[in-house]
């Protein structure tokens, strides 16, 4: 590729390198080996989650190196910098399980830092995991710089008596070895053959939800997100997604050029139409709250409701992630949700074309096992749908993917716990009754603190078989990986006084995913009286520290769980300093 020159006098990078009062700076980087052409091309940011914490992580520092690769070649000078993650497939379940949502806002901070602090000029960011993935695209929203996102890459299914075994599995065996329906050797069996690879968790659970939408929103190169993680073409897309920010750079196309209302919008398809995570309800607002968009809870699941679900993908279909790239990838989904002009065109994409532009150059066609026709879909609406009613007023989310419409409406007896601990402890000894309402609260994001993942109680629920013969209402949120009927983000939460405080065992609880409902048999008048007497949220262990900081400052769930002002508020944009 021939070398392009660059005008530096209106990049960040230019405070760090141009101009004899840089000299010192110059020398930290003479110090690491640059030559002088290097130093006076543009400073991407290459910014992994890479750590050896999970199977997510491992594979994202090789294909980094493709991506600097990639930036080299197209005459820019790749800075390789690390961020942290939280693995929820390890935090889950107990006390580790605040730090995750916690960690999003730490990984979109730290990121903003490194590229402020050293005046970088572009990002191509790789993530592997649930909350990697929206915290790198808001860090790149929220800096407004040229951007381009690459997935790490989902794990490779494990295989058990001909048939793929995911994490999901081994979580739901710990409810049937509960049951006594599993041996011990039976669980050891499955807990070691079930992530057989690098990457993240295979079904359309959170990481492989955002990874679509990165594509959907356009941050990422069309298909990029596809391969798992272990095969080698993941490093040709790294190469690829190198040179396409260098491309981004040139013309001056920044990440809210590409996530406009319309992209939001896009991404919220993907989510619905492949029965995608109920956590893509948090992300999707704090994204488009970093580019001053509103676009809230309810915004996304008004998407959902007119949104046909005919990807048929794990928790509550059949297939995985990687069978997913194999019928084709996102690519062959956006190009069967364009057919019912359920996709806006017009949207700028990393690759520096609309997506129409990309759609129009794909030929496969749908392979009607994964992906199947838009017109004859699994299930008319979206696969994951919104709710709203006077137990929550600011909304709630459920996935119903796989559900039937019978399945989608339960009303019942509430049993009310005051954290996931005593409710866990409750499905154990089986201390509940087939048609009531399993209430957890004071798990949301502030009142957890941290908005837990309620997995390993639902888990165990499916795993005694009852799924199907309870409900489960929460302030908190469920892993992508759930199933059952299960509602989540129940807002405002309980530490906020929302009517989910002031539940109490026996109160009669409806909800009903058909018709978007999700009430509880009480008068305002007697919510009120109730409210009278809340003695205010509950005290946590969570006086000091990283936890006690995200309480003070983080907001409801409807709006993304953000602890900022965002774009509104913001006096400057980052690249025009």
């Amino acid at each position: 590729m021939l070398k392009r020159q660059f005008n530096k006098s209106n990049l960040p990078s230019r405070h760090v390198t141009e101009g004899p009062e840089r000299a010192p700076h110059r020398s930290y980087l003479y110090a690491m080996g640059l030559s002088d052409a290097e130093i006076h091309q543009p400073l991407v940011g290459v910014a992994t989650c890479w750590n050896e914490a999970a199977p997510c992580n491992i594979a994202l520092n090789r294909q980094a190196q493709s991506v600097k690769m990639g930036v080299k070649a197209a005459s820019g000078t790749p800075r390789e910098f690390t961020t942290i993650t939280v693995t929820d497939g390890i935090a889950m379940g107990h006390e580790g399980m605040r730090s995750s949502l916690a960690s999003r806002e730490a990984i979109a901070d730290s990121v903003e830092l490194t590229m402020r602090g050293h005046c970088y000029d572009a990002i191509v960011g790789l993530a592997g995991c649930d909350k990697s993935l929206p915290g790198m695209m808001m860090a790149m929203v929220r800096l407004n710089v040229p951007s381009v996102f690459i997935y790490g890459g989902s794990i490779l299914p494990g295989r058990l008596n001909g048939k793929d075994v995911v994490v999901q599995d081994v979580f739901e065996a710990v409810g049937k070895h509960q049951a006594g329906e599993m041996s011990d050797a039976e669980l050891e069996i499955i807990e070691r053959i079930a992530c057989p690879s690098a990457g993240a968790c295979g079904g359309q659970y959170t990481a492989n939800t955002m990874a679509c939408v990165s594509e959907a929103i356009g941050l990422a190169l069309m298909n990029s997100s596809g391969a798992p993680a272990p095969y080698e073409s993941r490093d040709a897309y790294g190469e690829a997604s190198g040179v396409a920010v260098m491309n981004l750079i040139e013309r001056n196309i920044r990440a809210r050029d590409i996530v406009t209302r319309k992209s939001l919008e896009n991404a919220a398809r993907i989510v619905a139409c492949t029965g995608g995570s109920t956590n893509a309800g948090l992300h999707l607002p704090a994204i488009a709250h970093e580019a001053g968009i509103d676009f809230d809870l309810l915004d996304v699941c008004d998407i959902f409701r007119d949104t046909p679900y005919f990807v048929n993908l794990k928790p509550g279909g059949e297939y995985v992630a990687k069978d997913l790239f194999e019928a084709g990838g996102v690519p062959v989904v956006l190009r069967e949700l364009r057919k019912t002009g359920l996709i806006h065109d017009d949207c700028m994409t990393a690759s520096g074309k609309e997506i129409g532009e990309e759609l129009d150059i794909i030929t496969r066609e749908i392979d009607g096992k994964v992906i199947h026709a838009v017109e004859t879909p699994l299930s008319k609406t979206g696969g994951v749908v919104g709710l709203q009613g006077n137990l929550a007023p600011e909304g709630a989310i459920v996935k119903v993917a796989g559900m039937t419409a019978e399945d989608q409406v339960f009303t019942g007896p509430a049993r009310v716990f005051e954290c996931e601990e005593e409710a866990f402890a409750s499905v154990q000894k089986r201390e509940y009754e087939e048609g009531e309402v399993i209430v957890i609260r004071n798990e949301g994001p502030a009142g957890g603190p941290g908005m837990r993942e309620m997995l390993s109680t639902t888990a165990a629920l499916s795993g005694q078989g009852m799924g199907k013969k309870v409900a489960l209402i929460t302030d908190g949120r469920f892993s992508g990986a759930t199933r059952g009927f299960c509602v989540g983000h129940v807002g405002p939460e309980a530490a906020h006084g929302g009517p989910i405080a002031l539940l109490r065992n026996g109160d009669m609880i409806t909800i009903n995913a058909v018709s978007g409902e999700i009430s509880v048999d009480l008068s305002d008048e007697e919510l009120d009286r109730r409210r009278q007497d809340w003695k205010g949220p509950r005290k946590t262990n969570y006086m000091s520290g990283a936890l006690y900081k995200y309480a003070q400052l983080v907001g409801g769930a409807r709006k993304g769980a953000v602890t900022h002002p965002g774009a509104e508020a913001e006096t400057h944009v980052y690249m025009d300093l």
